[in-house]
């Protein structure tokens, strides 16, 4: 497994030196939350967002974890979707459909895609009600401190412009206090119309992964990740600070290259990385 860089104010570094490794550490980490939270509550509640993330959870379809994991016990959601047929190639459900979930024995019922035949104001309406269902069941734990959805696991990826889920810099949903799940129609990046978890809901998980890969995203990382002072540009991954849980970065070790102290970062057997 690759080196933690710091573990520090409930925030991890997992460096890798490829992308293998990566996805490897990334199944086995969900698989292990997944075992903790079944025999703590009986369900695992993961939501994730789209793009190359879930491409890095294919690992899941392959031995051991396609039959250890209890996959009759995941209920699964979206961190931010686009508001298009769940057919659509941009749909962030077909592609976990397409990686995941065709592959392994989900139960249909506890996989909880938008309604694609509404607004996406409606769409966003609908989703926090049902988010709201499974809270009172306890399907969803919930946060103590502000009664938000505490989800098991809030998987995240980020873009070049250190965006998370639908949540975008300098965006009016990155003010959102009140709401669980909101909208947009002025997405910067194509499809325009999404839903998104709102910074409340993601930071009241019980633990938030955001998987960065690829040289071009290394100065996000670094601006998102390095305590760079009160200059810095608050780009929405560096709001990303769990009230009670755990924040673990999964990086390859291009994205990983401007962090403060990468330079000091060497191979040292089984493709981890040492300081």
């Amino acid at each position: 497994m690759a080196l933690s860089r710091d573990k520090k104010d409930g925030r991890e570094l997992r460096i890798h030196e490829n992308m293998d490794e990566l996805s490897t550490n990334l199944a086995e980490y969900i698989a292990e939350l997944s075992e903790a939270s079944v025999k703590e509550r009986g369900a695992f509640a993961i939501a994730l967002s789209g793009g190359s993330v879930i491409s890095l959870v294919r690992k899941l379809c392959e031995a051991p974890f396609n039959k250890t994991v209890e996959w009759a016990k995941w209920h699964i959601f979206w961190a931010d979707e686009r508001v298009v047929a769940k057919s659509h190639v941009d749909s962030n459900y077909k592609l976990l459909k397409d990686n995941l979930l065709t592959k392994v024995p989900t139960v249909p019922g506890h996989v909880h895609s938008i309604n694609d035949t509404v607004t996406a104001e409606q769409a966003a309406e609908e989703y926090e009600f049902v988010i709201r269902q499974h809270v009172r069941t306890r399907v969803i734990d919930v946060c103590e401190i502000n009664d938000c959805p505490k989800f098991d696991l809030i998987l995240l990826g980020m873009g070049h412009d250190g965006h998370i889920a639908s949540l975008f810099p300098n965006h009016s949903a990155l003010d959102e206090k009140e709401l669980w799940v909101t909208f947009i129609t002025d997405s910067p990046k194509p499809p325009p119309e999404r839903i998104t978890f709102t910074l409340p809901v993601i930071n009241s998980a019980s633990k938030v992964a955001v998987v960065v890969t690829g040289g071009s995203k290394a100065e996000a990382a670094h601006l998102a990740i390095d305590d760079i002072g009160p200059d810095c540009p608050v780009l929405p991954a560096r709001m990303v600070r769990p009230t009670e849980g755990v924040l673990v970065w999964f990086l390859d070790q291009a994205a990983a290259s401007k962090l403060d102290g990468a330079i000091g970062f060497s191979t040292c057997g089984s493709g981890s990385l040492c300081m």
